[in-house]
């Protein structure tokens, strides 16, 4: 396919990469730190975090849905659909938000950057989008300076069981991908993204006892964390997402996700104060770097 490098689709990208760069830490801010049981207000559970998140992005979609009379999907793309929902949503936030217990930061922004490598593996193998050596070679910049910032807390990198769930939620973010390309060629963003989102949402019902439980007991600040979340990092930015999928190579728009550890340390300067080491400002610098390599001169040509 051909694209054009439009400003809408540039902007579009612009807004998933400040609100997923700020996910991080509403989940941070969302999630259930103190035992089960103990006494004081906190946040929620992985799983209970994902449900209300995924039931508010749900409910924000489903009022547009009827606010425009949204069409429904064709029976045949259901399955489909279906499975681009429960592994992009149901299994990619589930288990990201279990992997974030135990994770440190550092070490779930470099396990989560394998996502554009498997979306460029996967990119070549089943939508034939080729990566120039040089591509690759800007991939793999990325990757190290996101690497340098991992590393750049200063506590080095602690990898815990959670840290496999997290790479699951990079793999699966990859399929999700490819499988979302073919829905958007008769879809648009908005529809497929609530098509995607109302599946995803779904299973994650199981959690809803959990939830009913926790919702009374936990602090205001924690509930505000996840609504955020609901409706700009989820409902928002994946509709911002599936516009810019729509109009580009997987693999290209992937690249872009280096940029998130980048985006988010400079949010924490600003918002938090966190002023960013050396190495974090070296790391950003790299990462930056590659992403234009990737950009400017990553695409096979005629590949689209």
């Amino acid at each position: 396919m051909t694209w054009k490098r439009e400003p809408r689709t540039w902007t579009a990208i612009a807004g998933v990469l400040l609100l997923w760069a700020s996910a991080f830490a509403g989940i941070r801010a969302g999630l259930r730190l103190t035992p089960a049981g103990a006494p004081g207000l906190d946040g929620y559970g992985p799983g209970e975090l994902a449900l209300l998140r995924f039931g508010t992005a749900s409910t924000v979609l489903a009022l547009y849905a009827l606010a425009t009379r949204m069409r429904l999907p064709a029976r045949a793309d259901l399955p489909r659909i279906g499975l681009a929902g429960f592994l992009g949503i149901s299994i990619y936030h589930v288990a990201l938000n279990f992997g974030e217990v135990t994770v440190q930061a550092g070490a779930a922004s470099l396990l989560i950057s394998a996502a554009p490598v498997f979306t460029a593996l996967l990119s070549a193998m089943f939508l034939h989008e080729r990566l120039t050596r040089i591509g690759w070679g800007g991939i793999l910049l990325a990757f190290a300076g996101v690497s340098l910032i991992a590393l750049s807390g200063g506590k080095g990198l602690r990898f815990t069981p959670g840290a496999l769930l997290i790479l699951l939620s990079a793999a699966v973010a990859a399929v999700f991908s490819i499988l979302s390309k073919q829905d958007l060629r008769r879809y648009a963003a908005i529809e497929f993204t609530s098509y995607a989102i109302w599946a995803g949402t779904l299973p994650m019902l199981v959690f809803l006892p959990g939830l009913v439980r926790q919702a009374p007991q936990a602090a205001p600040a924690a509930t505000l964390a996840v609504v955020y979340l609901g409706i700009f990092p989820a409902a928002i930015a994946y509709v911002l997402w599936n516009y810019a999928l729509a109009r580009m190579p997987a693999g290209l728009l992937s690249s872009f996700l280096y940029l998130s550890p980048v985006i988010a340390s400079l949010i924490a300067w600003v918002w938090l104060r966190e002023v960013p080491t050396p190495l974090t400002v070296l790391g950003g610098g790299i990462a930056i770097a590659g992403v234009i390599v990737v950009q400017t001169r990553g695409h096979a040509r005629g590949q689209g």
